[in-house]
């Protein structure tokens, strides 16, 4: 049964009766549903096209900048390499790099070697992370209602607001365009399966859709290579569950070309499993003491209004408005069953999260060959954690930015894009627990101020051009940098002042020939700051033991470089890769690793079409070697095959297929937490 019943029975606009409805439902009813009613409806589909939701896209150079594939990544090509979550779809793109933080089950990307701390994620624009930690498990998003996601790298737009210290990852919706839309998937994988639907109709100067979407995998099995431990016998992968669903709503008023007023709401429900620790690092204090950790729930919900209208002929008024709640319960056990929580290590933790904020935004193209905008950004975060029975603590924090970009363009050939923003972070309150009281930790507050410039000089010999980026920028501490105990082994330190960096990047993009398109660039961060564990600072006479505190004592440099190509290579074959290679340097402590990032990756596919209604896909992968832990345990390079063949099989109804990991190998994102082996789909898409 699809349980859509804890999905949105809380849900703020009290859908409780409809979903309780929807969740009677079977799931092989539901697949047949679908099924049934892409048939009887064929001979009246419209094809979909990428319906973009122009509202929740960040503008970030002038207008007349054609689109850059290395920073944008449509529906299509997400939809024909089978990404089902959004850090398998970005994984696809240079200069990105998948990781598994595998003590919490948690999928993440790093963009040139900045984590999601630092590149924040946004959803049509609005910020989304959990406010304790900024982190944000990427693998509870999928790409079922995407148009595409924007990733932008080390300069990025000082409308981003605050925190974007190596770039900026933005999630865009699609919009419906015709009278009626209607797309969708059904599909079995190894271990799961996956369902998604999507409805939507524009009549006159109204627009609404509605989208539900269903994510479960039970488990996935290893490779054939696996060699069993204590803890994984092999085969299927121990408590490596998950599921998510997911509804959204949009509703829209578009008076004339130039305004445009939506409100939007996002339910999402997860639950998963945490994979025990299965490798040979006796350091690792999971190597000895295992976590048995189960999430019951893992909920977002989402609320927001964009709006934008237009002013004169050629000026613009834009507001976000956004409420984010984050919902998620953690339950350790004492051992593989899962059954008692009576040992030290067992707890019950629950957060209970929200955001609430706006932006503001005006711009305008009155002045000669400028492209002026103003941004005021306002977040408040709020975390509250207890455990069971337990005192509830509560620690929040506001942010601001003030922003302005001119995008100039100098000559027929030369356009400058400047910016700079005034951020500022403040507590509004956070608590402690001592000897069962609760008292307060001291106010602080912190401002940085952030700027940049990027050029582009226009090749009509390559149609395409030159560019070159400087940028400073920086993140805030968040609320677990600052107030955390570390679980007993450190100090809190709410006086943390912000990292910063400074990004430089030069490069190039064109056409080399006919078909061919190509885009490379070099890059160089100067990090400063670095909120990283200083050991030994204090003595526990209690526990007998030294205690570490987080300070801003380090140092660092990533530097590298990647580039993608794309090209026809004959009528019915094209082609694509991609490389990059980034190089991380702790200066300050050169015995203190930089984890999770290779520093080679390459990345390419072929794609051969035998007609209009069948093609093939091959696509392979391979990354270096990397650290999982700062005093060095290495996570083994790995390659890996995927296959894949597509058929129309009626008007509007396709069929796929495919293989992921051919080989079967045995790799690891994440030392000691082993990947999928061998594994399969099948999915029937429809679209009109």
């Amino acid at each position: 049964m699809i349980n859509f019943v804890n999905f949105t029975s809380n849900g703020i606009f009290g859908l409780k009766n409809l979903v309780f409805m929807i969740s009677k439902i079977q799931r092989n009813f539901l697949f047949i549903a679908f099924l049934f009613y892409a048939f009887v409806n064929s001979a009246y589909a419209q094809v979909d096209t990428n319906k973009v939701y122009d509202l929740g896209e960040i503008i970030i150079k002038a207008p007349s900048i054609k689109k850059d594939p290395a920073t944008s990544l449509s529906v299509s090509r997400i939809k024909k390499m089978n990404r089902i979550t959004v850090p398998d779809a970005i994984n696809l793109m240079p200069g990105i790099t998948k990781t598994r933080i595998g003590s919490r089950n948690e999928t993440e990307v790093f963009v040139r070697g900045f984590d999601l701390r630092q590149v924040p994620l946004f959803v049509d624009g609005i910020p989304v992370y959990v406010p304790y930690d900024g982190h944000m498990d990427l693998g509870r998003f999928t790409t079922f209602n995407l148009s595409k996601i924007q990733v932008s790298k080390g300069g990025s737009s000082v409308l981003y607001g605050a925190n974007t210290m190596g770039g900026a990852i933005n999630l865009v919706s699609k919009k419906p365009q015709d009278s009626l839309e209607f797309n969708g998937s059904v599909g079995w994988l190894s271990g799961g399966r996956r369902a998604n639907i999507r409805a939507g109709s524009r009549w006159g100067k109204f627009y609404a859709q509605v989208g539900l979407s269903h994510y479960k995998r039970d488990y996935y099995n290893l490779s054939g290579d696996f060699e069993p431990t204590d803890t994984e016998n092999g085969g299927k992968r121990e408590n490596s569950y998950n599921e998510d669903n997911k509804l959204s709503f949009q509703l829209g008023y578009v008076p004339d070309e130039r305004s445009e007023y939506s409100i939007s709401y996002i339910r999402q429900h997860g639950t998963k499993g945490n994979p025990t620790y299965s490798g040979n690092d006796t350091l690792n204090s999971q190597y000895y003491r295992p976590r048995y950790w189960k999430w019951p729930y893992w909920n977002k919900e989402s609320l927001y209004f964009i709006s934008r209208t237009g002013i004169g002929a050629n000026s613009y008024f834009k507001t976000r408005i956004f409420y984010d709640s984050f919902g998620n319960k953690l339950n350790s056990y004492d051992d593989s069953t899962y059954t008692t929580q009576q040992k030290r290590y067992a707890f019950t933790s629950i957060y209970d999260d929200h955001s609430l904020g706006g932006v503001v935004e005006f711009g305008t193209e009155r002045f000669k060959n400028h492209f002026l905008k103003l941004a005021l950004h306002y977040k408040k975060d709020v975390h509250q954690e207890h455990g069971p029975g337990d005192l509830k603590l509560t620690m929040s924090d506001y942010t601001t930015s003030l922003g302005i970009e001119d995008a100039v363009r100098i000559t027929d050939r030369i356009t400058m894009v400047s910016g700079l923003n005034w951020n500022t972070r403040g507590s509004l309150k956070a608590e402690k627990l001592v000897n069962n009281d609760i008292t307060s930790f001291p106010s602080n507050n912190s401002q940085a101020i952030n700027g940049q410039l990027n050029f582009s000089y226009r090749l009509d010999s390559l149609d395409g051009e030159l560019f070159a980026t400087v940028a400073r920028k920086t993140r805030f501490a968040t609320l677990k940098d600052r107030y955390s105990y570390r679980l007993g082994r450190a100090l809190p330190n709410p006086y943390l002042e912000p990292e910063n960096t400074i990004n430089y990047e030069i490069g190039i993009k064109g056409k080399m020939f006919s078909g061919v398109n190509f885009r490379s660039a070099l890059f160089y961060s100067s990090i400063d700051d670095i909120i990283q564990r200083v050991d030994n600072v204090s003595y526990d006479s209690d526990l007998d033991t030294w205690l570490a505190q987080y300070k801003n004592s380090g140092k660092g440099a990533f530097y590298g470089a990647e580039g993608i190509i794309t090209c026809q290579i004959f009528d019915k074959l094209k082609g694509r890769l991609n490389y990059t290679f980034i190089k991380r340097k702790n200066l300050s402590n050169p015995d203190l690793k930089f984890t999770d990032v290779p520093e080679h990756k390459f990345f390419t596919h072929l794609k051969y079409n035998f007609n209009d209604y069948l093609w093939v896909m091959s696509s392979f992968e391979y990354n270096s070697d990397r650290y999982s832990t700062t005093y060095g345990t290495v996570a083994s390079e790995y390659s890996l095959i995927n296959l894949k063949a597509h058929a129309k099989i009626l008007k509007y109804i396709s069929f796929e297929g495919g293989i992921n990991n051919l080989l079967d190998k045995n790799y690891a994102l994440a030392e000691g937490f082993p990947e999928p082996g061998r594994n399969y789909y099948l999915t029937l898409q429809f679209s009109y």
